[in-house]
């Protein structure tokens, strides 16, 4: 199993508008392929300056990877991403157990 963790914060001065098309293409992220568990949180410790997380699972790295080099993935990543993220942190897991 992975589990696929991006912690974002987004850029200052971003309409709600903007942000609010920036969540619902986060959302459709779901409906790729093999994506689990998927959920979008946000942060509410005052211990850093990220905002939000992303958070989903794969059973295999197999599908991890189709899912990064999906067409919906990368046009989200090239449409949303770019135009509204400031500052993310990637994290990837495997279970130790």
């Amino acid at each position: 199993m992975i589990r696929h963790s991006v912690i974002l914060k987004l850029k200052s001065g971003i309409s709600a508008e903007d942000k609010q098309a920036f969540f619902d293409a986060v959302d459709k992220l779901a409906f790729i392929p093999d994506v689990q568990k998927f959920e979008v949180l946000k942060q509410i410790s005052s211990k850093n300056t990220f905002e939000y997380g992303i958070s989903m699972e794969f059973d295999m790295q197999e599908q991890y990877d189709s899912y990064s080099n999906h067409p919906e993935h990368v046009a989200f990543v090239q449409h949303f991403w770019l135009k509204n993220v400031e500052d993310f942190l990637e994290i990837d897991y495997n279970l130790l157990n």
